[in-house]
């Protein structure tokens, strides 16, 4: 008999939990159109002295057993989970996400393949210094089978007496050594003034850390139908990462690549702190190809070679190193650059490892 009583109250408890799933599941239905609601007015999803007059109304009408404090606890529980949901649904609908997009965009130019099978190399000089400087970069990537090459036309420098760049006499080297070795080029564009120029003599435009954020160069690159390499900015969360690409396929633009080059943190054994752990999660949230700057994240060349191989290990695109025919004497960045021997013993040590497959993976003649 007794036991018949028990079997009765787990029943009872049992309806009451599928009532209360019910309820909490239309609350969540109600709670993702309010936020829908909120983010076309652009209201802030969060109030939190709406949810100060949700747990006083609570605790007003709290007639025990549970205590004040433990309906609150319970509640904010559910508040907290509602908040995740609208966040949730907020990603949903960016143009960047996975839940958008779910495979991967494979970006192609010249026969390269950016996001595809196998990871790619991309290299070359800090600054385009001439055409013999250039032209002997591009001579060693056709030997080791490399496509693509870049090199900084215009160069953002935080000194204004420092180096700025050829301009467009920098570009116009770029398309001639392009044309003629076949190399798919990349370069950084600073203004939006020229972006239409420079879709005439390169064939992806780079945005850098520092303009990570400059919305209305991202607007105008977002116009363009052409291909984009995003960096990430010096502080950037990898949300604002995120949104700063958004901007760019919001305007209509979908080849766009994603760079992580190092943040800004309080550590100075490295120019800047390699986020690895940005690559996996921008793979993850993201269906845009991911490279990895080893260069400008450790500003050393000791430790290009295995924060590569680290860039590789969790499932980059591809690394971007920089690399000249004679860095001590280099107009920008000279202690970081590769002397080309140097650049091709890492390719060998790359090509060892088995975390690139070198000519089979970039050359697609």
């Amino acid at each position: 008999m007794a036991h018949d009583q028990i079997e009765t109250m787990r029943k009872q408890i049992d309806e009451i939990n599928l009532q209360i799933l019910d309820l909490i599941n239309k609350r969540a239905a109600l709670v993702q159109d309010l936020g829908k609601e909120k983010l076309k007015q652009g209201v802030n999803g969060f109030d939190p002295e709406r949810e100060r007059q949700m747990l006083n109304l609570l605790v007003e009408n709290n007639n025990g057993p549970f205590s004040d404090n433990t309906v609150r606890h319970l509640f904010k529980q559910i508040f907290q989970a509602s908040l995740d949901l609208q966040k949730d649904d907020n990603k949903k609908v960016l143009l960047v996400s996975r839940k958008k997009k779910p495979e991967d965009t494979v970006i192609t130019v010249k026969g390269v393949e950016f996001g595809g099978a196998e990871p790619i190399m991309i290299a070359g000089p800090c600054s385009v210094e001439s055409y013999e400087q250039v032209r002997a970069v591009a001579e060693n990537h056709v030997k080791r089978g490399l496509r693509v090459l870049r090199g900084g036309a215009y160069k953002p420098r935080t000194s204004p007496y420092d180096f700025q760049g050829l301009g467009v006499q920098g570009l116009e080297i770029l398309k001639r050594i392009g044309d003629e070795f076949n190399l798919v080029t990349i370069s950084e564009i600073v203004t939006p003034a020229d972006l239409e120029l420079a879709t005439q003599y390169i064939d992806v435009i780079q945005i850098g850390a520092r303009n990570m954020q400059n919305f209305e160069l991202l607007k105008a690159v977002g116009r363009l139908n052409h291909p984009v390499l995003l960096k990430r900015g010096l502080s950037a969360t990898i949300e604002e990462f995120i949104y700063a690409a958004e901007y760019i396929l919001s305007e209509g633009n979908t080849q766009v690549m994603l760079c992580e080059r190092g943040i800004r943190t309080y550590e100075k054994a490295t120019r800047n702190t390699l986020d690895i752990s940005a690559v996996p999660l921008l793979k993850q949230e993201t269906h845009l190809p991911v490279f990895v700057d080893v260069t400008h994240s450790t500003g050393r060349r000791d430790l290009l070679l295995p924060t590569a191989k680290a860039g590789l290990a969790v499932g980059s695109d591809g690394i971007m190193i920089e690399v000249h025919p004679d860095p001590d004497v280099a107009l920008s960045d000279a202690k970081q650059q590769l002397t080309i021997p140097a650049f091709n013993e890492v390719l060998d040590q790359l090509l060892a490892s088995g975390l690139y497959k070198g000519e089979a993976a970039v050359s697609r003649r």
